[in-house]
């Protein structure tokens, strides 16, 4: 239980409060102890094991009653229902909320859940199975799942100190155990002939203490431990181990070690995506409504030579105070544009050189070197010394941006593009394969106008196509290279916006790729984490009147598809008004929440509000059943109140002995009282014999000692005494419960205990009732064979 205990705590930095890990102890404290219990009674490991995963389970279940909506009356509906719904809440919450998460009842359902299922394979492993250097492998997991979940949120060498200490406890515990077996000679002090060679001290003393093997033990466990915490700081070859810090590890040959530095952020695009370090390197917030909408761009690459997108050469200039309009966008959609403030943070460990902004900016507050790029609207860091230029590295800016809203029907409408943009952004190479161009002509067959055409061909990629998403695909951006994506349809987002815009621009609309972030994850705080693994590239489209405008074919989860660019079914009309639904009907049916509405990537920027307001619709439509809750709080009282069942037997067994002026039933409950402190019956013995045993074994002494032999002369005297006679005494029931008194004071607490909680007499019950079995078998037989006479003469 211990070392299942100490290694939850790495679990800690998955959540915002480790109140849980008080319920996680109290529930393994129960189901250690359910273990213990079942293998005094003794049960099979079976039973044992199935024992502990029952109780888990009825502990979880009413822990967590009344947490799920639900669905159903009855206890039944709750287990499997209720519980399965929040468990599967559980795992949304999971999906949804960045690191640390809030405590929900969905994830810390997942914590005990997962702690009580390590902790029983821990305690089946090590003490029903006894091997406990097994036992090692589900901490293990447990541990590596949980540090590879939190990597970046400190204390990392403090849980691997805990979860270290915890295994080793449990070695040590064991090799404890199994040295006992072997005598006293391991834990004795040898005599003073025995050499200090031999491991058990022999120093110049007479009494020379024992080097016990498991204390060598506990002294090799503390030196490997500090060895594991203190190498990876001594040498520099293992810098990014378990007390480096998070951004410590080297990059790239020539990239200043260290840091994430890439002058085309498509260096770096697939190996962020693949990374298994995702550290965090923009944080920002913002006052923007649709943080769906926020995603941070660097830069823009519009030229396609046929071997690669790249970013044009362009004259650079200062920055101005407030950038101008951007090309394109007319004063009616300026008009209806928001505009939001966006205060970013650039972690020391991000040295890009081009600054990742919201698209289109408008002002731009940041210390430093920059220059500004009117066509891409970007700025990158100038020039300060030789081989060494203005990066993004632990600066912190302030950006204004419209948050631009077009309507379909605003795209729909837009006017052919100015000459000069369709000239340059529709450029192709002359190497571009015939099929990009007939498969654009294809997707795009019966549309009308450049939006619908745009819309289809985002389509084609995200939904209907066929398409998958896969980051391990090589990722070559030559015109082969869209061609051979069109044939495999496997890839990730850089295949899909050079793909979307090669085939625009064969369709003559300006097209060109954007490079940068996705919005990130939302803190419980309200600030925004983005990391490496939100790396995005994605196409724009220039439609006059609106500017460039961003599509999403990429078929990836947490990507926001803007909403002018949806595929919106037309409602279906009825052909006759219906009737109106009954008033009983409408309170019946349940109204949509705001939260089951709301897509999963809006959901994971928290931007869906609580669930809608609902009409009460009366005493059954929410929460538990009473019924229910009743149920499931007498069946919690009846399982915590099992073990309790043995001493209640034993005392209304005792009660009714001791009423009884009845010597023979005195003395079974003195024999049965001596036996549950271990002391067996023998019926060999005489009444004076069997006291006298008591009396030796039980250690006792004066008058509990008086007390067993005058209860063993009252039994003599029924055995032997003339009918009629008078043989008990009052004292009877007092001598009987003096004696046993002594005898439950002369053990030890936990052989007490186990004598109150489970006493060996209760052995009789199992072989009362096994008699009970034998004679109703008796009785079946012989009815049946009674049945069967008559019939065997007949014919």
């Amino acid at each position: 239980m211990l070392a299942t205990l100490l290694t939850s705590w790495s679990l800690a930095p998955l959540v915002e409060s480790s109140g849980w890990l008080l319920q996680a102890a109290a529930l393994l404290g129960v189901q250690a102890a359910v273990g213990a219990g079942a293998r005094r009674v003794p049960l099979a490991r079976s039973l044992t094991v199935a024992a502990q995963l029952l109780v888990s389970l009825l502990l979880l279940a009413f822990l967590f009653a009344g947490k799920a909506e639900s669905t159903g009356s009855g206890p039944l509906s709750f287990l499997v229902t209720d519980f399965g719904s929040l468990f599967q809440q559980g795992v949304r919450d999971v999906g949804e909320f960045a690191i640390p998460a809030p405590l929900t009842d969905g994830i810390r359902l997942l914590l005990l859940a997962g702690v009580l299922l390590i902790g029983l394979l821990v305690d089946v492993l090590a003490v029903t199975l006894r091997t406990a250097a097994a036992a090692g492998l589900p901490l293990l997991a447990l541990y590596s799942v949980a540090a590879g979940l939190s990597t970046g949120q400190g204390g990392a060498w403090f849980a691997f100190l805990l979860a270290g200490a915890g295994y080793l406890l449990l070695l040590l515990s064991e090799g404890r155990d199994r040295l006992a077996q072997w005598g006293r000679v391991f834990g004795a002090a040898p005599s003073t002939r025995v050499s200090a060679a031999s491991g058990y001290g022999g120093g110049s003393g007479g009494g020379g203490r024992a080097v016990a093997p498991v204390r060598t033990g506990r002294r090799i466990g503390v030196v490997a431990l500090g060895l594991a915490l203190a190498v990876p700081a001594a040498l520099p070859a293992l810098g990014g181990g378990l007390l480096g810090a998070p951004g410590d590890e080297s990059g790239a040959a020539g990239r200043g070690g260290g840091t994430i530095s890439a002058v085309n952020p498509l260096v770096s695009l697939q190996s962020s995506l693949n990374a298994q370090d995702n550290r965090v390197v923009l944080k920002y917030r913002t006052d923007s409504p649709q943080l769906g909408e926020q995603y941070l761009r660097i830069l823009a690459l519009d030229e396609f030579n046929g071997v690669k997108w790249e970013a044009s050469g362009r004259p650079l200039t200062d920055v101005p105070e407030r950038l101008p309009n951007p090309s394109g966008l007319s004063e009616r959609v300026r008009g209806s544009a928001l505009e939001v403030r966006t205060t970013v943070s650039a972690a020391e460990t991000y040295a890009q050189r081009y600054l990742p902004m919201p698209y289109p900016a408008t002002q731009i507050d940041i210390a430093g070197k920059w220059r500004y790029e009117p066509a891409g609207r970007t700025l990158v860091g100038d020039q300060l010394a030789k081989d060494r230029f203005q990066n993004v590295q632990g600066a912190q800016y302030t950006v204004r941006s419209l948050l631009l809203r077009p309507t379909a029907a605003e795209l729909q409408a837009a006017p052919s593009a100015n000459p000069l943009v369709q000239a340059e952004y529709t450029k192709l190479p002359d190497n571009l394969p015939p099929v990009v161009a007939e498969t654009a002509r294809r997707v795009t067959q019966g549309a009308q106008d450049d939006y619908t055409r745009a819309v289809k061909l985002q389509d084609f990629f995200a939904v209907n196509g066929g398409f998958r998403y896969d980051t391990k695909v090589s990722s070559g951006t030559g015109s082969q290279a869209i061609a051979r994506f069109l044939e495999d349809k496997e890839g990730f987002c850089v295949h899909f916006a050079f793909s979307m815009a090669a085939m625009s621009r064969t369709l003559g609309i300006p097209a060109r790729v954007a490079v940068g972030f996705t919005p990130g994850e939302k803190q419980s705080d309200g600030s925004v984490n983005v990391s490496m693994r939100d790396a995005h590239a994605w196409p724009e489209l220039y439609f006059e009147g609106v500017g460039w405008t961003r599509f999403e074919p990429t078929p990836r989860s947490g990507i926001s598809v803007p909403d002018y660019s949806r595929t919106e079914a037309p409602a279906p009309q009825p052909s006759a008004p219906s009737a109106l639904p009954s008033q009983s009907a409408s309170a019946a049916a349940p109204a949509p929440s705001q939260s089951e509405a709301c897509p999963p990537e809006l959901k994971k920027l928290g931007e869906c509000g609580g669930p809608a307001a609902q009409q009460d619709t009366g005493a059954g439509s929410g929460g538990v059943p009473v019924g229910a809750v009743l149920g499931w709080t007498a069946a919690a009282l009846a399982v915590l109140g099992l073990p309790l069942l043995p001493l209640l037997w034993r005392r209304r067994l005792r009660d009714r002995r001791l009423s009884s002026p009845d010597v023979l039933a005195a003395w079974r409950e003195l024999g049965d009282s001596a036996w549950d402190v271990n002391i067996p019956p023998d019926e060999a013995l005489s009444p004076r014999r069997a006291a006298g045993r008591v009396v030796v074994l039980g250690r006792l002494d004066g008058d509990a000692a008086e007390a067993v032999h005058r209860v063993a002369g009252a039994v003599e005297r029924a055995l032997y005494a003339p009918p009629g006679a008078d043989v008990s005494y009052p004292g009877l029931a007092a001598d009987v419960r003096l004696a046993r008194a002594a005898l439950l004071a002369a053990v030890g607490r936990w052989a007490r205990l186990r004598a109150l909680l489970l006493p060996r007499s209760a052995a009789r019950v199992t072989a009362a009732l096994s008699l009970r079995a034998s004679a109703a078998s008796a009785r079946a037989t012989a009815l049946t064979t009674r049945l069967r006479l008559p019939l065997r003469n007949r014919g």
